[in-house]
């Protein structure tokens, strides 16, 4: 693997669980509107649920109607690891956390509007919100 942070899968699985070891270490993907994280306003960061790893900051977040947290960047570019994915018959960019090799999403290029024109499509079962104080 490679990453920081290396679990055998059951210690993933006692930690965090079915819907998030489904999404966080198989690449599975949350229903769409229905993620805890979708309507958060409040200002703080984005962490990976299965680390911690800084990930994003609440003002890169944006309304893309998509129905899963969207950001226009990430807090740094190290955070993240950009992979091809080719399955489902589709060309996409899978988004993982560059600390324990976790499954946060896909990025796409239809950010329109916003500074990178980027958008971090996400997934809330693999993040965890810390409101600034």
């Amino acid at each position: 693997m490679g990453y920081e942070v290396e679990k055998s899968e059951e210690e993933w699985r006692e930690q965090l669980g079915e819907e998030q070891y489904a999404v966080l270490r198989q690449a599975g993907t949350e229903r769409a509107w229905t993620g805890e994280l979708l309507d958060e306003e409040r200002a703080g960061f984005y962490t990976c649920a299965g680390c911690g790893n800084e990930l994003f900051e609440s003002g890169t977040k944006f309304d893309s109607h998509c129905g899963w947290p969207s950001f226009y960047d990430s807090v740094r570019p190290e955070a993240v690891e950009l992979l091809e994915d080719k399955s489902l018959g589709m060309e996409r960019t899978e988004v993982r956390c560059a600390r324990c090799g976790g499954h946060l999403g896909h990025v796409f290029p239809d950010g329109f509007g916003t500074p990178t024109g980027q958008r971090y499509c996400m997934n809330s079962l693999s993040l965890s919100f810390t409101p600034e104080d």
